[in-house]
């Protein structure tokens, strides 16, 4: 059965946002600062990330799980600020609500064509994403004369969850990934997936310096308040909006992650359990 709000006023409800884990706080920090007034509500799937070497049914049902989840706190708009989950469960997603639902696959291909020169460039992401070819077919949607290609490197997630930015090995791996697409002279790298935007400094010094490199954070984020714009679903109060985060786990290095994507450590952090979600599932009516 789909969502449906009722007389409340939707205007004052929060945006949904989820994650496989916590790489969606680069989306959230972007809404954040874009629409200060909105209230937020973010949860990141902490205990099952990272979705991007799972199957597609798996997939979905997080998702789903995920969705009903922040339906049912109440919020005006759902964010999938996950590639992996924007790739393959989208309609899972969109059938649930008549609510808008945001992805961070259209609004990344879009700033991607916005800057490429030569028309050939890359996206990187998880197995899961590129297998989907989500990215080549959202760009031959907006424009077929572009070559795109596309490489898996589903070492980045774990890396960065682990705090390895700066190691060594991640230089080492992201020059394996990575060498490949310089061959083919793209001009734009597309970062497929919300945790590789830490990892922005070791590609650079690896990538040619005509590469323009993309995330769709700031990109979502506006495509966030157009929509709510659109939809007549802005917070016009005049005070700051609230954030609330919700993790499936905690992860013994959770304060120092949050702190590298957001600059300062959330505050208001609860957990809910995975048997919560469960009951959340596809199977439930």
């Amino acid at each position: 059965m789909k969502s449906k709000s009722s007389a409340t006023n939707l205007s004052s409800l929060p945006i949904g946002i989820f994650d496989s884990g916590l790489g969606g706080l680069t989306v959230y920090k972007q809404i954040r600062k874009l629409l200060p007034r909105e209230h937020i509500i973010y949860l990141g799937d902490t205990a099952r990330v990272p979705y991007g070497s799972k199957s597609t049914a798996t997939i979905e049902n997080f998702a789903v799980q995920i969705t009903r989840f922040l339906l049912d706190q109440p919020v005006k708009s759902i964010v999938i600020a996950c590639n992996t989950a924007s790739s393959l469960a989208l309609d899972s997603v969109s059938s649930l609500t008549d609510l808008p639902v945001i992805n961070v696959i259209e609004p990344g291909v879009e700033a991607a064509l916005k800057a490429t020169r030569n028309n050939r460039i890359a996206v990187i992401g998880t197995t899961a994403t590129i297998e989907s070819q989500s990215y080549p077919r959202a760009v031959e949607k907006i424009k077929s004369d572009i070559i795109t290609h596309a490489a898996a490197c589903p070492l980045f997630v774990p890396l960065v969850e682990e705090g390895w930015e700066d190691h060594p090995v991640t230089s080492q791996i992201a020059r394996e990934y990575l060498l490949p697409l310089i061959k083919l002279d793209i001009d734009v790298l597309i970062l497929g997936c919300t945790h590789y935007p830490i990892l922005k400094p070791a590609l650079k010094r690896i990538l040619p310096d005509n590469v323009i490199i993309t995330d769709a954070s700031l990109a979502v984020a506006e495509a966030v308040k157009s929509t709510l714009e659109e939809k007549q679903l802005l917070n016009n109060h005049s005070v700051a909006g609230t954030d609330l985060f919700y993790v499936t786990d905690f992860p013994r290095k959770f304060t120092s992650i949050s702190s590298r994507f957001l600059g300062y450590e959330p505050t208001d952090v609860r957990k809910v359990s995975i048997e919560t979600l469960n009951t959340y599932s596809l199977k439930t009516t």
